[in-house]
């Protein structure tokens, strides 16, 4: 049996004890995160977050991608999110690798070349990108002004968060 084949299994026995379809479409917890796709962070465990609460946004690194931030503003003028959060960890895939690099790689494990550059948005320092994030999030001229934007970086070591604090 395939991995695909078990989450198939998996679902049904789920759907057969399923009581969460009167949920609302807004989270309601009003707030939003951007966080790393890695598999360590369970954010139900690690900040208490519950299905319902809010919207999780998650792809590698935990950039403010264009599509990240598409998500943010949906989340917020269309679904009433008040608060975003942003989530970097320790040990991430793409911390400490040059963008080169990877291009190079994926073009020789590949042998393609895509249509339009690809960009990884590998990084070296987690404080720096988390900061950059917010930045790229706080200065999109469709995110309003006063929508509280917070940064934090999770140890997969300790299970803790650190907020980054901008300069």
């Amino acid at each position: 049996m395939s991995v695909t084949d078990e989450l198939i299994q998996a679902n049904k026995n789920f759907a057969s004890h399923f009581d969460f379809g009167t949920l609302a479409v807004q989270p309601r917890r009003k707030l939003a995160i951007l966080a790393c796709m890695d598999s360590r962070i369970l954010f139900e465990m690690c900040m208490g977050v519950k299905l319902g609460d809010a919207h999780m946004i998650r792809n590698a690194g935990g950039i403010a991608t264009e599509d990240a931030i598409r998500s943010l503003i949906v989340s917020h003028h269309l679904l009433g999110t008040q608060e975003f959060v942003i989530i970097n960890h320790t040990d991430c895939g793409l911390l400490k690798k040059n963008e080169e690099e990877l291009q190079a790689e994926m073009r020789k494990k590949t042998g393609a070349e895509p249509d339009k550059p690809l960009p990884f948005h590998a990084f070296d320092n987690l404080e720096q990108n988390v900061r950059e994030q917010i930045r790229k999030v706080k200065t999109h001229p469709w995110i309003p002004k006063e929508i509280p934007v917070r940064g934090f970086i999770y140890d997969v070591k300790t299970g803790r968060l650190q907020e980054v604090q901008e300069l």
